[in-house]
């Protein structure tokens, strides 16, 4: 829903003045030489981060030494950031501060090797006193205890009284526990004397009056395992300044909410839930502000929904900012709505925010809407609970809020914080160990491989080698290098030995864009050197890795051949996944934008944004259309084109793929365009037909269709009829459908029998305070006919009905005017024994424990129930 009320002009000038800011600093470095770097992916290559967390992220290699610098050996960015899990995570203090966020932008330059302090503090103070124009007097700095030389060059500017030294935890910077790490010197400014008045508010004092605005960090030293410090030969910088915290100095406004970043946010929501704004008292509204800027960026960058890792992280943000919403008398969806307010806030230094809007905005109703419906059940649980604690919550509670209803446990212990009351985590951790679903945090990195080892030098040796497997499946390369398992350089592998091979150039496809890698051999000669494992690509080398067959050495020269069949299979596969992308969206519009692929020579796995499960009839018509143009023998095109021009032809791309400023582009006439490096059919008649195999949900707002091309296809169709076959000789008609439709029938009349026989059974029933208790095992049927048998026969009754068959429990409650709730009582009693349950006040149903405890369980059933029954006659 587009903003009204001026809104649109309020975002104009909020984005301008955020534009001047971003654009002004950029500017201004590369009037210094240094290269404008683009703001790099949330997802890093980086498989120890869950998330781009800072601007040195993409150049962590480079102040490794994993990689050479680039050149020049100086660059500048805005990078979008988050930090919202993991070490770096501010997720609890967003919205009760002024400063903090999940999602915020970070203006840096950096150094690899090439000027140092001397340098960094004079572009500082001139970039702030100069460009931003602030006041010299009002700037003050820190710096490491033991820095004399940042003193020396800082007192050619600012007095020293100016001027504090601190120790190694405010002003020591470090990436690990070993690795690169220096001093670093922060800038503060000074908010002014009217408006803070504490004990605190000196300068470096605990008082918010002095904000720290920029940080430099002297990368001067490596630690070693036995922590000593050794000067690094090639001193670097790293610098951060935060575009929220800059634009509120600028602005003249003491919280960054209160900038023109997030007025437009704040008004929207305002306007949404008809509750003003009040700086006091709004942290409800900050939260919601905060919460859709990360949910929107994750969303647009490609991150979905999940249970784990990432889409775990996504997931909480936004149930914390859809319970914030519920505390503002929201009780259904509505942080979709914000979505078109922010896209077009941010659209002119974020294009795709206003150009995935559409699927953004779907999936967070899709996730709104599924978190709504245990919302109201969920806060009712957390307010019976709350009004039994005095000064701790239940552990077992909340992990029944997390499990069934859905509330990552910091969202409770926000929920608390309210109260001033604390939940016992032990009990919480005790209630997830017995039901073995503790956390994960494993994710899956996006990019290139990352691994330590030699690539740097490998890179500054011989450059990054050529892929010419477009071409040819087979040529002559040079073995520039071998590496061993561990990814060090080694100049030979015997045989039997696993490795990893470095040709000057290769055939062989690196797993990127969802294609997986080639195999093949190495040949010396006539004689079979080394198969080819997989090729990958690390740090923009495609490296293959290879099992040797004999000795070899690296320098010499090789035959290499790709497995040419499973090659062809592969781009079959491939570029049936481009004609699917394009069947989709003819089919379901443009909102069915693609979220992820994975190609091989069996099998295509397509993900796609989409709110619902698609119909049968959807999926035939995507089936037929991909056919169509597969029948219509459409030959391909590649063209090499600037990254805009390819935008401008209606090119497709993936965001959590890597572009540069000039992009390949793969077409099928004018039905298919995309982005891609990957490797494809010269004519969609090659891909010979085409079958979906299974349609389902990845997560809110995310579908997925595998399907099968070419020969994988003719084996599926081979088959299907098999089947067929074994059906019509089974059934003894062809008319399968019709015997099918008869067996169900007759199926469903026993089954109905049996039920009905068994509902009537009698179960133990014993009378407390007037209710009719039963609590029993079945010995075949079903608990919920018996359980809905007992509720119609007694006006007052609370029954528990298990049922044991194939080594599995299963279970059934319900109430009917009794002092306790079908949903508590059954989640209560199997929670004990690591069981699970879901349901609402009257009716409940679950399982999954063992078979031997069902005796306990059924003990534990009894007594809640007449405790319940006894604390409401006293």
């Amino acid at each position: 829903m587009p903003p009204l009320n001026g809104a649109l002009d309020k975002i104009a000038a909020s984005e301008g003045a955020i534009m001047e800011i971003r654009r002004s600093f950029l500017e201004f470095f590369a009037g210094k030489n240094h290269a404008i770097a683009p703001s790099s992916p949330l997802v890093p290559s980086d498989p120890t981060l869950l998330f781009t967390n800072a601007g040195m992220v993409q150049f962590k290699p480079v102040f490794t030494g994993e990689l050479p610098p680039p050149k020049p050996p100086r660059a500048a960015t805005s990078q979008v950031c988050i930090r919202a899990g993991g070490k770096h995570n501010d997720l609890e203090n967003v919205g009760y501060t002024a400063r903090h966020h999940t999602m915020f932008e970070m203006l840096g330059n950096f150094s690899f090797g090439d000027y140092f302090k001397k340098e960094a503090i004079s572009y500082a103070w001139e970039f702030l006193t100069k460009s931003l124009d602030l006041p010299k007097e009002r700037l003050y700095i820190s710096i490491h205890e033991s820095d004399d030389d940042a003193e020396a060059i800082w007192l050619g500017y600012v007095s020293k009284e100016r001027i504090k030294r601190f120790g190694d935890k405010d002003n020591f910077w470090q990436m690990g526990e070993t690795g690169p790490c220096g001093p670093c010197s922060e800038i503060y400014y000074d908010q002014g004397a009217e408006r803070f008045g504490s004990s605190e508010d000196y300068f470096g004092g605990e008082g918010d009056r002095f904000l720290e605005v920029w940080n430099l960090v002297f990368m001067q030293y490596n630690r070693d395992e036995k922590g000593v410090l050794h000067p690094l030969p090639k001193p670097s910088i790293d610098t951060g300044m935060g575009l929220e915290r800059i634009t509120a100095v600028k602005e003249g406004v003491f919280s960054n909410y209160d900038s023109s970043l997030f007025s437009p946010l704040l008004s929207e929501i305002s306007r949404i839930t008809k509750k003003p704004y009040d700086p006091q008292s709004g942290f409800s509204h900050r939260v919601i502000a905060d919460h859709l800027r990360s949910v929107a960026f994750l969303l647009a960058q490609g991150v979905n929904f999940d249970n784990e890792g990432r889409g775990y992280v996504l997931r909480r943000i936004l149930r914390r900012a859809v319970r914030h919403g519920y505390l503002l008398g929201m009780r259904g969806p509505f942080l979709y709505r914000l979505s078109a307010t922010l896209a077009e806030q941010m659209k002119e230094s974020y294009p795709y925010l206003l150009e995935r809007q559409g699927n953004v905005s779907d999936q967070i109703k899709a996730e709104e809407t599924r978190f709504f419906a245990a919302l109201v059940s969920g806060m009712k649980l957390f307010e019976m609970e709350l009004a039994n604690s005095s000064a701790i919550f239940s552990g077992e509670s909340a992990f029944k809020l997390y499990d069934t209803y859905g509330f990552p446990l910091d969202l409770t212990q926000d929920m608390l914080r309210a109260h001033n009351i604390r939940l016992d985590t032990e009990g919480f951790d005790r209630a997830m160990k017995r039901q073995k679903e503790a956390a994960k945090a494993a994710w899956k990195g996006s990019g290139d491989k990352n691994a330590q080892g030699d690539f740097g030098a490998l890179i500054e040796e011989f450059g990054l080698n050529s892929f010419v497997g477009y071409d040819t499946l087979e040529t002559e390369a040079c073995l520039s290098a071998l590496m061993d398992q561990n990814y060090r350089k080694t100049e030979r592998l015997e045989a039997g030995e696993i490795g990893f091979a470095l040709l000057d150039k290769t055939p062989f496809y690196a797993t990127s864009g969802g294609q997986i890698g080639d195999c093949g051999v190495l040949k010396i000669g006539d004689r079979v050197a080394a198969a080819v494992m997989q090729t990958d690509k690390y740090f923009g080398l495609n490296i293959s890795k290879i099992a040797a067959k004999e000795p070899i050495e690296a320098g010499v020269l090789v035959w290499a051949e790709v497995a040419k069949h499973r090659r062809l299979l592969t781009e079959r596969h491939h570029s049936a996944a481009h004609l699917l992308h394009s069947a989709l969206v003819e089919a379901l519009g443009e909102g069915a934008a693609q979220a992820g692929s994975e190609v091989s020579g069996e099998r295509l796995r397509f993900d796609f944004t989409y709110p619902k499960a698609l119909s049968k009839e959807q999926l035939d018509e995507v089936e037929n259309r991909v056919n169509e143009m597969i029948f219509a023998a459409i030959d391909s095109a590649v063209e090499e084109l600037p990254i805009e021009e390819a935008k401008k032809r209606g090119a497709k791309a993936l965001f959590s793929e890597k572009y540069g400023d000039i992009v390949r582009v793969v077409s099928f006439g004018g039905e298919s365009v995309e982005f891609c490096g990957g490797t494809h059919v010269k004519n969609t008649s090659h891909i010979g037909a085409f079958a979906i195999v299974k349609e389902s949900g990845v997560s809110a707002g995310v579908r997925r269709i595998e399907a099968v091309a070419s020969l994988a296809a003719l084996n599926y169709f081979k088959e299907m009829r098999n089947s067929y076959d074994q059906a019509v000789g089974t059934l003894k008609t062809k008319d399968i459908s019709s015997a099918i439709a008869k067996l169900i029938y007759e199926n469903k009349k026993l089954q109905k029998e049996g039920t009905k026989s068994q509902s009537a059974q009698e179960v133990s029933i014993v009378e407390i305070g007037g209710v009719k208790l039963a609590v029993d095992t079945i010995l075949s049927g079903s608990p919920k006919e018996t359980v809905d048998d007992l509720k119609n026969r007694f006006d007052r009754v609370g029954a528990i009905v298990f049922c044991v068959s194939g080594g599995k429990v299963s279970a059934a409650a319900g109430t009917k005017n009794t002092p306790f709730d079908a949903d508590r009582w059954l989640s209560s009693t199997l929670n004990a024994f690591g069981g699970k349950s879901g349901g609402r006040g009257d009716f409940a149903s679950g399982g999954a424990i063992a078979p031997e405890s069902v005796e306990e369980a059924k003990e534990l059933a009894l007594k809640f129930a007449k405790e319940a029954i006894e604390r409401q006659g006293s």
